[in-house]
């Protein structure tokens, strides 16, 4: 076992450890508050379809981590939300493009609660029966997501901005690819991916460090670390398409626009994500002069929204939200990364929104989710909860520039949902 602990000049600490079987546990004690929050998270999602392990390659039916997800909760002697409601917790999963994550949050009973959290996990059960009865049950949640215009304007946009890098299909899946999924590959995959040379536990709250990991040590199976290695079709720089529309039940047009970044940009570390989060604040951010203009000019309103979009061979500048002129406001958006670039950035601009985003990261510190999910970054990025202050106050106005001037204008995809009739 290997620990170590961390602390900073605001009065935060935190342990690391790493287990004899790799995995990783970071916790991060609040001795003061009421409530604790942990999570069980594995570095599998969405776009780990194509994976070599043990010198094989395998091809996996896409949607098949979400629904390992949803599997993982029963087992031979009941349902695992059963188990949570009787002690009082909230408990609830979640699958993405690179993880999934099962996770509770409660004020009292939290070891009863984290000894639920390690065994059901750790134990799947899947039968034909079982199988058959979640396909027809993640089909009915795959049409609702067909329907939901949020949903629908970032997929299509993906859709239009990769050629084939498995980030442009949904996490769920499609009704076809679900349907070749049997409980044969779901245990080759979950004993693929859910080793715990995989996988991560984040912990914060009212809880004793101590404690955790005795029971943690004791309750993890153990298990050989396993090399996975994933491999994704050749992506090129271009967009597939630069506009897609569709009509849904919507009041207004909604609108999903970004710029697709080369694969040949620098690597994501937790510096160049923090100065590109400061860069796009900067364009679009609610003390930006574009902002004001287009609050003013009745383009957008406070659905209005930036993300940096980026994981294991994707990487994306994205500006969304609701628009009577979807068109105008992409090309506004055009205009103010062209004025930046030619103008250069605003000194002033440029410490008061560092200094707002060196404040907001503070304040994450006040909510033990929010350290929980800044702590599954770290495990899944291999970094430390503390380095986004440190990149703060490290970033110039030198930095912004060169990742503004990396953005090529005609490397954009536009995606609207308009109102039908």
């Amino acid at each position: 076992m290997k620990k170590e602990l961390f602390e900073n000049k605001i009065g935060e600490a935190y342990t690391k450890v790493i287990l004899d079987n790799g995995l990783k546990v970071f916790i991060l004690e609040k001795p003061q508050y009421n409530s604790a929050y942990a999570l069980f998270g594995t570095k599998y999602g969405s776009i780990d379809t194509i994976f070599n392990v043990d010198g094989k390659e395998i091809a996996v039916p896409e949607g098949i981590a979400h629904f390992l997800e949803h599997k993982l909760f029963e087992s031979q002697d009941g349902d695992a939300f059963s188990k949570f409601a009787k002690t009082g917790a909230y408990a609830n999963a979640f699958t993405s493009f690179d993880r999934t994550c099962y996770l509770f949050s409660c004020s009292d009973k939290f070891y009863e609660n984290l000894s639920i959290l390690l065994d059901f996990v750790q134990s799947p059960y899947f039968t034909e029966e079982t199988v058959n009865k979640e396909q027809g049950i993640i089909g009915q949640e795959i049409r609702m997501y067909d329907d939901s215009p949020a949903w629908r304007v970032m997929f299509n946009m993906l859709m239009a901005m990769y050629h084939n890098h498995p980030v442009r299909i949904d996490i769920a899946g499609t009704v076809e690819s679900i349907s070749k999924i049997d409980y044969n590959l779901l245990y080759d995959c979950y004993n693929t991916f859910y080793n715990p040379s995989n996988m991560f536990i984040c912990i914060a709250g009212n809880v004793d460090t101590d404690t955790c990991l005795k029971q943690i040590s004791e309750g993890v199976k153990k298990s050989d670390p396993k090399e996975i290695i994933r491999i994704k079709p050749e992506e090129p720089d271009s967009v597939l398409t630069d506009y897609t529309e569709q009509a849904l039940e919507v009041a207004q047009p909604m609108f999903c626009f970004g710029f697709k970044e080369s694969l040949d940009s620098p690597e994501k570390t937790v510096k160049e994500k923090i100065l590109t989060s400061l860069l796009l604040n900067i364009i679009s951010g609610d003390a930006s002069p574009l902002y004001k203009q287009l609050i003013n000019d009745g383009l957008i309103n406070d659905e209005f929204d930036n993300e940096h979009f980026c994981g294991n061979g994707y990487s994306a500048l994205i500006f969304e939200g609701e628009s009577k002129d979807p068109k105008a406001v992409s090309m506004a958006i055009k205009n103010e990364i062209l004025r930046l670039k030619n103008d250069g950035i605003d000194k002033k601009l440029f410490n008061a929104i560092r200094a707002g985003m060196y404040g907001s990261s503070i304040r994450l510190f006040n909510n033990v989710e929010s350290i929980a999910m800044q702590l599954t970054e770290c495990a899944m990025n291999d970094c430390g909860l503390f380095d986004e202050l440190k990149y703060l106050k490290a970033i110039t106005i030198d930095d912004v520039t060169r990742k503004l001037n990396e953005i090529n204008l005609e490397n954009s995809v536009l995606s609207v949902i308009s109102p039908k009739n």
